[in-house]
């Protein structure tokens, strides 16, 4: 499988699918149905009560809508990978990744706010990529905000994002200050946009407009599977990062500062959990996309090549056996 995701073949993606859905496959025979939870915002509110008839009379519709999300995630991911020549060799591994990655844990299946605002998350990345060499990136920078202001009505902890958006525009581009004030407006528009709805239907509420926010540790249930998943995250992380750092010197300044991005990325991701933290897993779906990046360097650069096909294997294993023969999804 390895071999085969490593080549840049139209067929590949097709495989791509089958994969995913073999190895998700659970997800479609027990769905899960979605319900409103704390943290979600007035966007992702709305598209549930929106889906909500469907969904109890088919509840399928929730596993299908969460895995075209994945599927167009992984694509889309593999896309920029390959477009801004993150890896030294164009393929599908990062996507294959990814979909892998997600299956660690039941809660990443999920049709969830956190998971929608991954789309947005790979929308913005590929993004501030390209405004690097723009001498007049105005236009991009204000989308780039009002995405992750679009963001924050989905899921109101991913607001934080911004503060990666702003670190990633001082490393792309030289610093002007009209355009970090533009991509703070670009972010502030929904919410003047939605005070304004608020207003004129006499509804105006400061805590419907900024929701509660706070910083704690979430409460997580530790289990061997949870060890098991963990561990087979961070393994092949650590060894993605010691491969993109031995490479640093034979790629282009772009790229590398592309790395840097998705770690600072990683880092903001898996903070997001700590802001109005829960008892779940959803919130920590936002790391998988640069968790998958790293991967797709192990499964590429290790000279080894018995090592990545382990890993690979006893990741797939350990999904089958999480998903049959454990606490299942």
């Amino acid at each position: 499988m390895i071999g085969i995701f490593k080549q840049k073949t139209p067929a590949n993606l097709l495989l791509l699918l089958v994969f995913g859905v073999l190895i998700k496959l659970p997800m479609f025979l027990s769905p899960h149905v979605v319900a409103k939870g704390g943290q979600d915002s007035v966007l992702f509110r709305a598209i549930l009560d929106f889906i909500e008839p469907t969904g109890r009379s088919t509840p399928l519709i929730y596993p299908v809508l969460a895995f075209g999300l994945l599927f167009i995630q992984a694509a889309w991911l593999t896309r920029f990978m390959n477009t801004q020549r993150m890896t030294s060799r164009p393929g599908y591994l990062a996507g294959m990744a990814y979909l892998l990655i997600t299956s660690l844990f039941p809660e990443w299946n999920y049709f969830s706010a956190p998971l929608m605002v991954n789309t947005i998350l790979i929308f913005v990345l590929a993004s501030l990529f390209k405004v690097y060499n723009q001498p007049d990136a105005r236009g991009a920078i204000f989308n780039i905000g009002l995405a992750m202001g679009v963001a924050s009505f989905l899921f109101f902890p991913a607001l934080t994002f911004i503060f990666w958006i702003l670190f990633a525009l001082a490393v792309m581009r030289p610093f002007r200050l009209n355009e970090w004030l533009l991509c703070l407006l670009g972010a502030s528009t929904p919410f003047y946009f939605y005070a304004i709805y608020l207003f004129i239907n006499d509804q105006w509420s400061w805590q419907a407009i900024w929701p509660h926010f706070s910083v704690s540790m979430p409460a997580v249930q530790q289990s061997v599977w949870l060890a098991g998943s963990a561990f087979l995250l961070i393994v092949p992380f650590l060894a993605g990062g010691y491969f993109v750092q031995d490479s640093l010197r034979r790629m282009l300044i772009q790229v590398r500062k592309g790395w840097s991005l998705l770690l600072i990325y990683l880092l903001g991701a898996i903070f997001i959990p700590f802001v109005n933290s829960s008892d779940t897993f959803e919130n920590w779906v936002m790391a998988a996309i640069p968790f998958a990046a790293f991967h797709a360097c192990t499964y590429l650069y290790s000279s080894f090549r018995i090592f990545p096909v382990l890993l690979f294997w006893l990741s797939v294993a350990f999904v089958l056996a999480y998903q049959y023969y454990g606490p299942g999804w």
